[in-house]
Order: structure tokens, then C-alpha cells, then sequence
């Protein structure tokens, strides 16, 4: 035996000597190398799921609910787990056999594997960044944001340690990759016969079956508890259902009514929605500024021009008059005790561009995408192309680039006249991040231009957009006590200042005692909250600022961005604020009219009288309570509100489809 052994380590003896005759031929196993990427990517949204409920905290999300969150979250891992796996089994398939168990294709595992854990990894952080902006996982607005490339990177360079980051994921997914290479070498497999490759395209194709039919993004709708509905989805799922639901048919997701019903529902409440025709064309009895009346509208005289000042992300609770006792506001606090403001006013979304839509058209919003960035959206009925009609000249002014969000094309379809940073003279921009110039400079230009209006002789509509207070909060120093970047108190202190410093160079121009300055925010900081649609989540402050003319008050109406509008030419004495939804905030609502709406890209919200409706897809439609707090219980069903919500929302929509918002016709060159 020991004279026959340097003969078998050598590979000179006969293979029958070598091999033992009473051991079984071991065949080939089956073993597809998939196992570590699956478990890779079930690790990181467990882990990722578990650091955004650690995150949001045991008051947002109750620990009894974590059991049902994990395990609910663990579902939805797998359905999009089967999605990636799809390709991966694809190229099994097809993979040749004479490339299996090479030394290559070893190193070409571990490279592989590398790749995908730091593109996990690389997802989980943009997961956490969007969380911690929006408390969701990613929906409508990361679908957005990958349209506009520019902004979002720059915004993304500007607010965190890229380099660094990248470089941590890196390493993470470079020792990831080091302690799982025994665990890829053994998961090695070797697929040469056919039945095997077709088994590994059935299953690329049965796991994706599957999940699209046992998997709906609408099952994280589990609790009341819209934190914990967010953190049993997956990112990739979520994503993929926003992108797929960019424009949603009311009348097939939503709960309708014969359009005549919703017509009447609405006559009821005191919409008239007169056509066009009827509500642009004056009477030939009364000259236009002898409709401006005295006895109802506040003002001492009619106002000749309008400044409409949309500010980024501004909510109620940063404003000292609204309570906050941080000192974020003392201008806006100031112009509030000055001008008459408005304690319960809502904004419509979370989006710009559903703040400018609601300002500009006086519409409810409409599932899916705002029609500022719908296509068919020229022409409209919007209070700037009215009142071009009635001899304005109409402006938007945006510090940032207007191609965003398709504001230019939006407004200039709309007889605006666009002015954004590129239309700023270089040497008017003292300072500007990735979102725009500083929005001193911002209001520099506005002034500017409203000389030129003014001086032309005519009387001017001037909307102007800030962005200053968004991430990555920076501003000049120097202004302000919170030295830059200073977060959102810094961003919302910053602008405060701005408007401010706006308001004292505009009372030096010959405009300023005829003019009335508007000031509201597009949409709340934040909308998170425990249910889908959290009424504090949109309370904005409004204020109406004109010393020489209006005197100041207060007024507790709850109200809604979609009345701006027609208040507006309501306080100037012109025709044409009957055709909006909105109402304007000058007349007396009928009785229990007062009602507000809010929404997200999917969930519509109708609120009255401390009752808050929500339609949502499926024709679902649920019922919450409200307290003095803004918090929301569930509630029993209550038909009127619904017929209300659903009037508003079901025509509003069918408007905009059919072109009944349409401005057609012009009675005036």
C-alpha cells in the first residue's frame, strides 16, 4: 500500500486503482448560484426597513405594530425579490457550458457581487435620504426627480458628503463581498443539461407571474397608521407603482356619480361655474371699476395691481403668529399684524406644482400627475390669462430654471410672461445653489420688472415663486443669526428675511400704495403623519398685505389655495371670478359651505366641519373624524360629505379632460 501511494499522488496509476469500486458515482448537483444575492438583498431591506422604524420612533410607530410590519414587509421583499431574480435565471439559461467552473468566471462571481451589494446598498441610503425629506418610501416625487437629473444631483452634492459616502458603501460592499466568497464558491453550480437551462426560463418567468398576481402595492394598507403602511413596502415596488400610476382615471379608480347629480351637489354649495362666455363678458350697464364694492370687500379702494409671492415649503407652524416660538418669522409675523390674515387656510398637495395649479386655475387637484405638467394644459381658464383679458400684464417670476416641473412651458402657455434665472442679469445674482438664486436677488429682478410694467401704464399680475427654503438650505451670510447651511430653520429664517427686505424696497416705488401684496406657500414643509392625509401636514399661512388700502384683521375661515383666485378678481372689481370652483374669500360662504381639499398624487381629501373624507383608488372611500389638534380617528360613513367630495373631485377632473377649462375665445386684444 505505501509503495502504491506516490503513484496515485502522482496520477500514475490507473483511475480504477484510485478510485475506491464500492462508492456510489457522485452525480452532478442541481445548486443555482442565486442564493447569496437573494439572501444580500432580503439583509438590506430588513435592515433598511428596521433603521426607517427605529427612525420614525416609537410615538409615529407603535411598537405593537412592528410584528405585522416586518412580517407583512417580508412579503413584499420576496415579490420584488422575484422580479430581480427573473434575469438572473435568464442568463443561467443560456450561460455556456464551457464557461462554468472557470477560474474567470469565479472572479467574475465575486465582481459581480460586489456590483449588486453596493447598488443595494447605494438604494437603501437614497431610501433613508428620501425618508428622512418625505417620511415615505419612494413614490410620485422620486419619479419626478428622475426627470430632472440637474437639480436632483446638484441638490444632492450640495447637501451631503457624496464623495464620502460613496466611498463608505464601497467599502461595505467590498467586505461584504470578502466574507461571503466561500458562500459564492460553494453556491457554484453547473447547468449543462437542457431540462436544467428550462427550468431556470420557466422560473424566470413563473416568479415574476406570481408576484404580479399575489403582490398589490395597495396591500401595505394594513393600519390606520400611515408611517407603519409606509415601512412594510418596498422601495423598488413603491417606485415601480408610482411610475406606472403617473395619470390616474377618476371614473375608473375612483367612486363617481351621474354627472348631472355631481352638477346639482355643486349648485347646492353655491358653484355656479358659469362658462366663460357668460362669467368673462361684463355688463354693458356697469363700468368695470363700479363693480367694485365698498360695502362688501374690505379694501378702502380697488387695488390696481397684484404680487402673489409663492413661498417654498412654508408651514403654518413656522410662523410666530401661528404660535412658534423659535423667532423663525419676525417679518412675515410683522406683515401678518399688519395685513389681514388668514388662520385656516390649506394647501391643495406636496407638490410645487400642485401649489401653482391651486393658485393659478382654482381647480380641486386631480389624481396622478398636476396639470402643470400635464400635456394639453395651454389655454386655460388660469387668473393670469383672465386678467389678460382684462389688460393686465400677467408674470412668473421663479428663481430657479423654469424648465423644472414644466413651470416656463406651463405659464407661457398661459399668456405669463416667464422670467427666470436666466433671464437675471449675471451681475444681479449675489448668490444661488442648484435650486436657484437666493431669493433676495430673486425679488431684486421682480422689482425690476415691475418698474417696467408700471411705467408702460399698465396694471400688472406678478407671481413669484422662491427656493430658498429647500435642501440644501443655503443663503448668503451675513443676513440672518443661523449662519448657512442652517437646515430648515435657517432656510425658512432666510427667506423670511427676504420677503421682507422685498416689502421695504417695494414701498419706495410709485406701484406700492396701489398694489396688494398676497404671501402663501406653495405646500407645508413636511405631510407625514400617522394617517395617508394629515390635515397639519397642509396648514399654510395666507396673508393679504396692502397698508394704504385694506386695514389689518384676522380671519378663521377654513378655506382652501383653489379660492385665491377667484378673491382676486374679486378685490380688483373684474368679472370672471364665477367660473372657478374656488370661492372668494371677500363673500359671505352660504351656510356650512366653508370646506377645504388636500391631497397626495392618489388620496383626495375633502375636509368640513371637523370631518375629512378621503377617495382613493379602488372607489375606496373612508371617513376620519378630526380634533383641535388636527389629528384624525376613523369615523362612521357620512353620505352627504361623500356626494360633496366626490361632486368636486369627478368634475374638476372631467373638466380638464374634456376642455371645459379651456379659454377659448378673447373678448379684449
Amino acid at each position: 500500500m505505501s509503495a502504491r501511494l506516490p503513484d496515485i499522488v502522482t496520477g500514475n496509476a490507473p483511475l480504477q486503482t484510485a478510485l475506491p469500486t464500492d462508492e456510489p458515482m457522485r452525480r452532478p448537483s442541481f445548486r443555482i448560484p442565486l442564493l447569496p444575492y437573494l439572501l444580500l438583498f432580503l439583509g438590506i431591506a430588513f435592515v433598511t426597513r428596521l433603521g426607517l422604524t427605529l427612525r420614525s420612533g416609537t410615538d409615529a410607530v407603535p411598537p405593537s405594530l412592528w410584528p405585522e410590519i416586518f412580517v407583512r414587509g417580508l412579503g413584499f421583499d420576496l415579490a420584488v425579490a422575484a422580479w430581480l431574480l427573473a434575469p438572473a435565471l435568464l442568463v443561467l439559461a443560456v450561460w455556456p457550458s464551457r464557461w462554468q467552473a472557470t477560474r474567470w468566471q469565479r472572479g467574475l462571481r465575486l465582481v459581480v457581487f460586489f456590483l449588486v451589494s453596493f447598488a443595494l446598498l447605494f438604494g437603501a441610503l437614497s431610501e433613508a435620504t428620501f425618508w428622512e425629506e418625505f417620511s415615505t418610501r419612494f413614490n410620485f416625487i422620486a419619479v419626478d426627480y428622475l426627470i430632472y437629473t440637474h437639480e436632483v444631483i446638484g441638490n444632492i452634492r450640495e447637501s451631503y458628503p457624496v464623495g464620502a459616502l460613496i466611498a463608505g458603501l464601497a467599502l461595505i460592499a467590498l467586505a461584504l463581498t470578502w466574507g461571503c466568497r466561500r458562500f459564492l464558491a460553494a453556491s457554484q453550480s453547473t447547468i449543462t443539461g437542457w431540462r436544467q437551462r428550462l427550468a431556470c426560463a420557466a422560473l424566470a418567468f413563473v416568479f415574476p407571474l406570481l408576484s404580479w398576481q399575489l403582490a398589490d402595492v395597495d396591500q401595505m394598507q394594513f393600519s390606520e397608521n400611515a408611517y407603519a403602511n409606509e415601512l412594510v413596502g418596498n422601495g423598488l415596488m413603491t417606485f415601480a407603482a408610482a411610475f406606472r400610476r403617473n395619470e390616474l382615471d377618476y371614473a375608473r379608480f375612483y367612486a363617481t356619480m351621474p354627472a348631472e347629480r355631481a352638477s346639482q351637489v355643486l349648485l347646492d354649495l353655491g358653484v355656479e361655474r358659469e362658462k366663460l362666455s357668460v362669467a368673462l363678458t361684463p355688463d354693458p350697464n356697469e363700468e368695470e371699476e363700479e363693480a367694485f364694492d365698498p360695502k362688501r370687500l374690505p379694501f378702502k379702494r380697488a387695488p390696481q395691481n397684484v404680487v402673489l409671492i409663492s413661498v417654498e415649503s412654508l408651514s403654518a407652524k413656522f410662523l410666530g403668529s401661528f404660535g412658534n416660538r423659535d423667532g423663525l418669522t419676525p417679518r412675515l409675523d410683522e406683515l401678518a399684524s399688519q395685513g389681514l390674515s388668514f388662520t385656516r387656510l390649506y394647501a391643495t398637495g406636496t407638490r410645487t406644482v400642485r401649489g401653482l395649479e391651486a393658485l393659478t386655475l382654482g381647480t380641486p387637484p386631480i389624481p396622478g400627475q398636476a396639470i402643470v405638467r400635464r400635456p394639453n394644459n395651454e389655454h386655460l381658464a388660469t387668473v393670469g390669462q383672465v386678467l389678460r383679458q382684462h389688460g393686465f400684464e400677467t408674470f412668473f417670476l421663479y428663481g430657479g430654471y423654469g424648465y423644472f416641473d414644466n413651470m416656463n412651458a406651463y405659464f407661457a402657455g398661459n399668456d405669463y410672461r416667464v422670467i427666470d434665472r436666466t433671464d437675471f442679469p449675471k451681475k444681479s445674482i449675489g448668490f444661488a445653489n442648484v435650486w436657484g438664486v437666493a431669493d433676495e436677488y430673486l425679488f431684486d429682478n421682480a422689482l425690476t420688472e415691475l418698474d417696467k410694467s408700471h411705467q408702460s401704464g399698465k396694471r400688472f399680475l406678478a407671481q413669484i415663486m422662491t427656493t430658498s427654503n429647500h435642501r440644501p438650505y443655503t443663503y448668503p451670510s451675513g443676513r440672518i443669526d443661523i449662519p448657512s447651511p442652517g437646515g430648515r430653520d435657517g432656510a425658512v429664517k432666510y427667506t423670511d428675511y427676504a420677503i421682507g427686505h422685498f416689502i421695504d424696497e417695494a414701498r419706495k416705488h410709485a406701484w406700492f400704495k396701489d398694489t396688494v401684496f398676497i404671501i402663501v406657500a406653495d405646500h407645508c414643509a413636511s405631510a407625514a403623519g400617522k394617517t395617508k392625509l394629515p390635515v397639519t401636514g397642509y396648514h399654510i399661512p395666507l396673508i393679504f398685505y396692502a397698508p394704504d388700502m385694506l386695514p389689518p384683521g384676522q380671519n378663521n375661515r377654513l378655506s382652501s389655495q383653489i379660492d385665491i383666485p377667484p378673491t382676486i378678481l374679486d378685490m380688483l372689481g373684474l368679472v370672471g371670478d364665477d367660473h372657478f370652483y374656488g370661492e372668494s374669500l371677500f363673500e359671505q360662504p352660504l351656510h356650512g359651505t366653508e370646506r377645504a381639499f388636500i391631497s397626495n398624487y392618489q388620496e383626495l381629501g375633502y375636509l368640513k366641519n371637523d370631518r375629512l373624507v378621503v377617495l382613493g383608488p379602488k372607489k375606496r372611500v373612508d371617513y376620519f373624524a378630526i380634533d383641535a389638534k388636527g389629528d384624525a380617528t376613523a369615523s362612521l360613513a357620512d353620505e352627504k360629505l361623500r356626494d360633496e367630495a366626490i361632486a368636486y373631485y369627478q368634475s374638476a377632473f372631467q373638466s380638464f379632460k374634456s376642455g371645459e377649462l379651456k379659454l377659448k375665445w378673447k373678448w379684449r386684444d
